[in-house]
C-alpha cells in the first residue's frame, strides 16, 4: 500500500490583519498597525499549494475560522444581534475585538498534533487539537479546529480524535509546530520528537518570552495517542532561541523522514539529541544538518525563517527539496547557506523560493502554513469533505478569494460590521465548496 505525506495548508482568512497580538513573535510585533492585504495573502497561500501540487505532492487545505468569534463575544457577556455585539465590544474594548477577529488560524502547523497509524498502539491516526493556551487570540480556536478535523477525518476504524488538553498555560500545547517525526518511509513505524519550552510546574528564569509548549503537555499527547515510550523523545528548546523570537521550534528546526535540518542554537544539548535519535532509529541512516551560528547567526535565521521552510520528498526527484520563503534569498548568510546545501553532496538537493510575504509579516513562513499528515491510500479513500486539491478546486478557490476578499485591512477596520458580514458570507460559501457542512458558530 502506498503512503504519502499530505500537506493541509491553512487558507488565509478575510480578516487577516497586523494587530501584533503574538508576544514573543518578532515579526508580528514589528509589523503591528501596518496595512494587510487579505486577498493577496490568500492567493499567495494558494499559489504555494499549487506549486507543491506541480511537484507531484498531494496537497489539501483547511478553512479559515469564523471571525469575529461570536461564541467568544457571547462568553464575554455581549448580547443582541451579531452587529450589536460587535458594536458593543468595539466600544468596550477594541483590543478584545482584535483578539477575537484574528486570522491566525491560517498557521495550521498549530492546529493539532497528529500521530500516524504506523506509530500508534491501536493502528489508527490520532489527532489532538492544540489548546494554544499561551495566547488568548489563539486559545479560542480549538473547538472549530476539532470540528473541521472530525469532518475531514471521520472518527472510526482509521481515525481517532481527542479533546484539546485541559490545564491552561500549565498544559500549553502548540501543536505540530513543536513536533517532528523521523521515519525511513512514511508508512514505517517512526520516532516522535516533542520539543518543549519549559516544565509545567517550574519557573523558567532563563526565558524572556513565554515557553509556550510544556513538557507535561507533550507527554500527555504522546500518552493519549498510544505512542511507544521508547519511540517518543522529549527535548527542551534552547532558551536562547525562544528569547531570539523562535516562539515555536519550527522556526529553528525542520525534519523529513531521515533528515533533520536545524540551527546550532535550536536545542540545549544537540550532540546528545543526535545520539538519542540515532539510538531510537536503529537501522536507519539518519542525516543531520546542523547549521553553526558562525555561518548563520540566530537573528538571521529568525528574521528570514530559513528553518520554517518545508522539507519535502518530491516524487521522482533525487534528494529532498526545501520550500523557502523569499526572504531567505535576501540575507547573505541564509542565501549562502542554502546555496551550499544544494551544491554539496548532501540529502537536500533542491531549493524553491516562494512569496508568502503577507504571512511572513505576521510571523508565519511556509511551514507555519501547513499541517502535514502521513496517510495511506486507504486513509485517503476514507476522507470526508472535499479538501484535497486538484486544478479545478484551486481555480474555484482563487475565484472565491477574488470575489469576497478585501485588498486592504487595518486594525481599526475590525470593528466594522460590514467586514464581519463579508467574512461570514465568504465562509458560508466556502463550506459548500469544500463540502464541510455547518462547522461555524454563525451557521448553527
Amino acid at each position: 500500500m502506498a503512503w504519502r505525506e499530505v500537506n493541509f495548508d491553512g487558507i488565509v482568512g478575510p480578516t487577516h490583519n497586523y494587530a501584533g497580538l503574538s508576544y514573543g513573535n518578532v515579526a508580528s510585533a514589528s509589523n503591528k498597525g501596518h496595512i494587510a492585504n487579505p486577498r493577496e495573502g490568500a492567493l499567495q497561500g494558494l499559489e504555494k499549494a499549487t506549486h507543491l501540487m506541480g511537484l507531484g505532492m498531494t496537497q489539501g487545505v483547511l478553512p479559515p475560522h469564523d471571525r469575529p468569534s461570536l461564541r467568544a463575544l457571547r462568553a464575554h457577556g455581549f448580547t443582541g444581534s451579531d452587529a450589536a455585539m460587535l458594536a458593543k465590544a468595539w466600544e468596550a474594548s477594541p483590543a478584545l475585538v482584535a483578539n477575537v477577529t484574528s486570522s491566525a488560524t491560517m498557521w495550521t502547523a498549530n492546529a493539532a498534533t497528529i500521530s500516524p497509524s504506523a506509530d500508534t498502539a491501536d493502528g489508527r491516526t490520532h489527532f489532538t487539537p492544540a489548546n494554544l493556551a499561551a495566547m488568548y487570540h489563539r486559545s479560542i480556536e480549538w473547538p472549530v479546529t476539532a470540528r473541521v478535523l472530525k469532518t475531514i477525518f471521520p472518527e472510526g476504524d482509521r481515525f481517532a480524535h481527542h479533546e484539546a488538553l485541559e490545564g491552561g498555560t500549565h498544559m500549553g500545547d502548540e501543536g505540530a509546530a513543536n513536533h517532528n517525526r523521523f521515519c525511513a518511509d512514511y508508512g514505517d513505524a517512526g520516532v516522535a520528537l516533542f520539543v518543549y519550552g519549559r516544565g509545567a510546574f517550574e519557573k523558567a528564569d532563563d526565558l524572556v518570552y513565554p515557553g509556550r509548549q510544556t513538557l507535561e503537555a507533550s507527554r500527555a499527547v504522546a500518552r493519549q495517542h498510544g505512542l511507544k515510550p521508547a519511540k517518543a523523545l522529549f527535548v527542551r528548546q534552547n532558551p536562547a532561541a525562544i528569547n531570539a523570537g523562535a516562539f515555536h521550534n519550527d522556526v529553528v528546526a525542520v525534519a523529513n523522514q531521515n533528515v533533520f535540518f536545524y540551527h546550532e542554537d535550536a536545542f540545549l544539548h544537540p550532540d546528545q539529541l543526535e545520539r538519542d535519535i540515532k539510538d531510537t532509529m536503529a537501522g536507519v541512516d539518519m542525516r543531520f544538518i546542523r547549521v553553526p551560528r558562525a555561518r548563520v547567526p540566530l537573528a538571521d535565521a529568525v528574521k528570514t525563517y530559513l528553518f520554517n521552510s518545508q522539507l519535502v520528498s518530491v516524487p521522482g526527484r533525487e534528494g529532498m527539496t526545501l520550500i523557502l520563503p523569499g526572504e531567505v534569498a535576501e540575507v547573505a548568510s541564509t542565501k549562502a547557506c542554502v546555496e551550499d546545501l544544494v551544491e554539496s553532496a548532501g540529502p537536500i538537493t533542491h531549493a524553491d523560493y516562494l512569496d508568502v510575504r503577507q504571512s511572513m509579516r505576521n510571523g508565519g513562513g511556509p511551514a507555519c502554513l501547513r499541517l502535514r499528515i502521513a496517510l495511506s491510500d486507504d486513509d485517503m479513500a476514507a476522507l470526508g469533505a472535499r479538501t484535497v486539491l486538484d486544478e479545478g478546486l484551486i481555480a474555484t478557490l482563487q475565484a472565491w478569494v477574488q470575489k469576497h476578499y478585501r485588498d486592504r485591512v487595518m486594525p481599526e477596520d475590525l470593528g466594522d460590521p460590514a467586514l464581519m458580514v463579508e467574512g461570514f458570507t465568504a465562509l458560508d460559501e466556502l463550506t459548500r465548496i469544500l463540502q464541510l457542512g455547518s462547522i461555524y458558530d454563525f451557521q448553527q
